[in-house]
């Protein structure tokens, strides 16, 4: 899709050529100009526009031609593209058939020739015909859209993608919007294969994998080189904050992240505790600064997972889902955690069908006009209600324990106690859910008793599970998972056997020699994204302590 079309209609060549050139020279800049030596011909331009998804503003066609007349053609355009304006070029003995024609045709406007000078003759006309059409015109959007039902884990799945790595996109709907329906035959596409990403140069993925998406919108699913001098496996807030910090040290610095950058807190769609930004900043936002800070250092981007760590002769071996092996110095474990899965009957099989952990800002406009249901009681929870709240006609939280106060920041409890579309119902829990192809209901158990509450979106925010699950045993965790550090590696007040060093580990040092462990997933860190950046920017300092013995 480009420039919107202002098509010519003429089969006298030399008067077509005059046209064209008349209205290059006016419109150029903001229209393509076409031209066709006929009526049939200039439908079937129209024709072809249409499946291109291109905008038509003006048809100027003349009159007196064989086969198919201006008049006939304009009235068969109409139907093809009805909002565009239509004008007719006449000679001076057919001007009553034009003005009978503005009535029977709908023809906007009529013309006699010669129209020369243009400047007072055509422009005029045209410029008014133009600045009509403009006014009602929206132009298409040329970006990515996605096709896939709603109520779609895989559908869910890539437009939280793209929204985490703020990739703007319109998504579209099959079973609500004809356009989809359209485009997919455009396409070509099977509408039993969605979801579909359509893209501005005409090309399609059919039910991608994250690579494939990741790949095609521009991230590096192969790395640069195959050494480094550190290794960042998770590009959350501690991940970000140690890459900055590296990169502008001189290390040579691969940030690995299979997602998008800025982790839980990314997701957050406002953070007002953060120091320097006293109106609040979105955590997308704060994440893509930190993204490009790091960037213009120098730190390499990998859109890939790592799933194995191993050490040799004092080198770490990271193996990545793509099969390949990347080896540096010292590696940093930055890979946070992921919402705590709620463990009720018949939940599982709707994630993605209106059970959601997370993606309040993915799914928030999905849900106008509708009651949202968040279960959790955290500043996440509460981030997620708020922002819910200017779409949803009511926001309800269920919260296990007594009060918001011992797990929320007063600053949002204040703020939802104000929020006349938000409600607290504490001492409550989910215990059920029900539907057919898609949640349509959640059994709560409250003081009240039991009860069924029809709900088509529940958002859960309970809390976090380490990412550590591929770790080797040699990196040791506590009994949930997290990554231990410093003095915690120690047992019993000695260091374990594992550890081969005849010193203490530093600060953030896991049990295995030059790998770190900064922000969520380390054992004992404070679960706020500065904590994380603090973790992220001192482990730095650790890693040159560290090179320095060799």
């Amino acid at each position: 899709m480009g420039k919107p079309v202002i098509l010519a209609v003429d089969d006298d060549v030399s008067v077509l050529e005059a046209v064209v050139q008349d209205l290059r020279r006016q419109y150029g800049a903001i229209y393509r100009v076409l031209r066709a030596g006929s009526g049939q011909a200039a439908l079937d331009t129209s024709r072809q526009l249409v499946e291109r998804g291109d905008s038509v503003a003006l048809f100027l066609s003349d009159q007196r031609m064989p086969g198919m007349s201006g008049v006939e053609f304009l009235e068969q355009a109409q139907l093809i593209y009805p909002e565009a304006k239509r004008a007719l070029l006449t000679a001076y003995a057919d001007t009553e058939a034009a003005i009978r024609a503005i009535n029977s045709a709908k023809i906007h406007y009529y013309l006699t020739k010669p129209w020369d000078p243009p400047e007072e003759r055509l422009y005029p006309v045209l410029d008014d015909l133009l600045g009509s059409w403009r006014e009602g015109y929206k132009p298409p959007f040329e970006g990515l859209r996605v096709i896939g039902p709603r109520w779609s884990l895989k559908d869910h799945q890539v437009r939280d993608f793209l929204s985490r790595n703020q990739v703007p996109y319109v998504w579209l709907d099959p079973e609500q919007n004809d356009e989809a329906l359209q485009l997919l035959a455009r396409y070509k596409l099977d509408e039993h294969k969605l979801p579909a990403v359509l893209f501005a140069d005409g090309s399609s993925l059919a039910q991608p994998s994250q690579t494939e998406l990741a790949a095609k919108i521009g991230l590096h699913v192969t790395a640069e080189r195959d050494f480094y001098d550190v290794v960042i496996i998770g590009a959350g807030m501690a991940g970000l904050a140690a890459a900055v910090y590296a990169t502008s040290e001189g290390l040579r610095a691969l940030l690995i992240e299979p997602e998008a950058p800025g982790g839980q807190a990314g997701s957050s769609s406002r953070i007002e505790n953060y120091l320097g930004f006293p109106t609040g900043i979105s955590g997308a936002e704060l994440a893509k600064r930190a993204f490009l800070q790091a960037s213009r250092f120098g730190t390499e981007f990998l859109a890939q997972t790592a799933i194995g760590i191993r050490s040799e002769n004092n080198y770490h071996f990271l193996c990545l889902s793509d099969g390949k092996e990347i080896s540096c110095r010292v590696a940093l474990i930055a890979v946070g955690v992921n919402y705590r899965r709620l463990n009720v009957p018949g939940l599982d099989e709707f994630t993605g069908a209106g059970v959601y952990y997370g993606a309040a800002m993915t799914e928030a406009v999905s849900c106008r006009d509708e009651e949202v249901f968040i279960v959790g009681g955290a500043n996440s929870a509460g981030q997620a209600a708020m922002y819910f709240a200017k779409y949803a006609r009511k926001v309800t939280m269920l919260v296990r324990g007594d009060s918001l106060v011992s797990s929320m920041s007063k600053y949002l409890i204040d703020q939802i106690a104000g929020t006349s579309n938000i409600a607290v119902e504490t001492k409550t829990q989910v215990i059920g859910a029900s539907g057919r192809q898609r949640l349509e209901s959640v059994r709560i158990l409250s003081p009240e008793g039991e009860g069924e509450r029809p709900a088509n979106s529940l958002f859960i925010f309970i809390g976090a599970a380490p990412n550590t699950g591929w770790l080797p045993e040699s990196i040791m965790r506590d009994a949930n998972g997290f990554v231990l550090s410093g003095r915690d590696i120690q047992v019993e007040g000695r260091l374990p056997k594992i550890w081969t060093e005849d010193r203490p580990p530093f600060l953030l040092e896991t049990s295995t020699p030059g790998i770190f462990a900064a922000g969520d997933v380390r054992h004992g860190s404070v679960k706020r994204a500065a904590s994380a950046v603090g973790e992220g920017s001192i482990s730095v300092q650790f890693m040159h302590q560290y090179l320095a013995r060799f």
